[in-house]
């Protein structure tokens, strides 16, 4: 039998006198507000929640919670606690008032790879026997469905909810995005975690972060989630290793490592210092030299127990190194070291990462998420090896964002790319115009054509035979953010469009 919802049950120490006052459950937006619920009022990036508490006791609030003093003005028979931080009691008692979640849970952060590697890690598990999902941008996935949903890391009272709603259903292992904003605003704590992993730093939402160092350290906060002893998986190859790897240490964590053998890092001995400080207890998932296969990989892997060749069904190194971040985090969780290597062989793509959604002319078309300026430049690196023609791109920023990125992204595109056109992305609130004209100073090669419609089109009837298209930015996304409005957008079906009128 479920145990009633109580103040003290859902935040305790907080109400001393009314402790065992009944409450229904708990909402921090005041327009949702349901009658006996407790308002937690979160301080945000626009407006402070402690300026709706009024709105929240006039739909029905029976207890208020902030970070601020008691308002004068609130009725003196309202329960209302002050909590150093109310992101934090929110989350908690997200995870009393629901109560059950899957019973592995491992997630992963990094800015590019995040994913993929959840993705990756479900199927593994599903592979291994599991009922298995994963949880971030593209939404919560399982073997029999797919959610789609519109942030990386959901919510607390979201995320606890899916937890217990997958639960239930029989999920058994879950793989989660962890983002920067998700950790560093408390919406993962409560849930519990068996594993991590680390996969790398770039230069993102550096318009939410004051600086790089804050932005790894938001990330890092993952460790403090894990209990003492717990593993976690670290991409070696990445600048950001040594100190994801001391933060681990320093928790009381244990690690595993992965790595690229012809890798620049690796050559410098990045192997032996994990190894030494470790204390020789660290593992190491290495990857030797990888063989193409057209569109598909040959991988060598070195473990203790030998040498694993799989054949993994996608291109580009960072999908290989996400492959064996995947399966580091199911052997972390003791999953068989050599049955989860073997499990890459059957890996599918995850929706807008390296998709190819068609030929025309006898050039391919792919789109990928490459948002960011590390992603843009390693799908181009990738792209273009199997391109035998030209590669071209179409790209853009995004608005409300970090703007130092957009002459970086239009760089990276004019070297990368043989044609490199800017387009609009999300412009939200900002003029699409001048965020292209940032863009755009970063090189003269750079062809602009601001509505991505007509900007796809114009590169689907550029292809030539040996052509390679990569629509960069949007992936799995099926809008486009404009203003304060959402217009329905894929790119995806425009390239069908765009490739059907070829054809006909």
């Amino acid at each position: 039998m479920t145990q009633p919802l109580s103040l003290g049950r859902l935040f305790p120490g907080a109400f001393a006198a009314d402790a065992a006052r009944a409450v229904s459950g708990v909402a921090f937006d005041s327009r949702k507000v349901e009658p006996g619920q407790v308002f937690v009022a979160l301080a945000g990036v626009k407006a402070d929640g402690a300026r709706f508490i009024a709105d929240a006791v006039a739909k029905g609030a029976v207890a208020v919670v902030s970070g601020q003093p008691r308002p004068a003005d609130l009725d003196g028979s309202m329960a209302f606690a002050q909590v150093d931080d109310p992101r934090l009691a929110l989350s908690l008692a997200a995870a009393v008032v629901h109560p059950r979640q899957p019973g592995t849970i491992v997630a992963v952060t990094g800015t590019s790879g995040k994913s993929s590697v959840a993705d990756f890690t479900r199927q593994i598990f599903q592979a291994l026997g599991h009922e298995a999902a994963s949880l971030g941008t593209v939404g919560i996935v399982t073997a029999k469905a797919a959610q789609y949903g519109s942030l990386t890391t959901p919510d607390p009272l979201s995320l606890h909810a899916s937890l217990d709603r997958l639960a239930g259903e029989g999920v058994t292992h879950l793989a989660m995005e962890a983002s920067s904003h998700g950790l560093d605003q408390r919406r993962l704590d409560g849930v519990r975690l068996k594993a991590g992993a680390f996969l790398n730093l770039g230069r993102d939402h550096l318009d939410y972060h004051p600086t790089v160092e804050d932005y790894l350290a938001a990330k890092l906060r993952l460790w403090a989630l894990l209990p003492e002893g717990a593993p976690v998986v670290i991409n070696l190859d990445d600048p950001s290793a040594k100190a994801a790897l001391s933060a681990a240490l320093a928790k009381g964590l244990s690690a595993i490592g992965i790595t690229m053998e012809d890798s620049a890092t690796l050559r410098a001995g990045t192997r032996s210092d994990f190894i030494r400080d470790t204390g020789g207890r660290g593992r190491v998932l290495s990857l030797e030299p990888i063989e193409r296969a057209g569109f598909s990989q040959r991988l060598t892997i070195t473990v203790d127990e030998g040498r694993i060749e799989v054949l993994l069904p996608l291109a580009g190194d960072f999908m290989a190194s996400n492959a064996l971040a995947a399966a580091g985090l199911a052997i972390a969780t003791g999953e068989d070291t050599v049955a989860a290597l073997r499990a890459i062989s059957g890996l599918t793509g995850v929706p807008g990462r390296l998709e190819r959604v068609g030929e025309a002319n006898g050039g391919l078309v792919v789109v990928d998420y490459a948002h960011k300026p590390d992603a843009l430049a390693a799908v181009l690196s990738t792209l273009r090896g199997s391109a035998s023609g030209r590669l071209i791109c179409v790209f853009g920023c995004g608005g409300d964002r970090d703007t130092g990125k957009r002459p970086l992204m239009g760089a990276i595109a004019a070297k990368g790319a043989d044609i490199a056109i800017v387009t609009d992305d999300n412009p939200r609130s900002e003029n699409p115009a001048a965020i292209r004209a940032a863009v755009l100073a970063a090189s003269p090669k750079l062809t602009e054509i601001g509505d991505r419609a007509e900007a796809i089109r114009a590169a689907v009837r550029m292809l030539a035979p040996g052509d390679v298209l990569v629509v960069a930015g949007k992936g799995h996304e099926t809008g486009q953010i404009i203003g304060d409005r959402t217009y329905p957008f894929s790119d995806q079906d425009v390239v069908r469009t765009a490739i059907a009128e070829i054809a006909g």
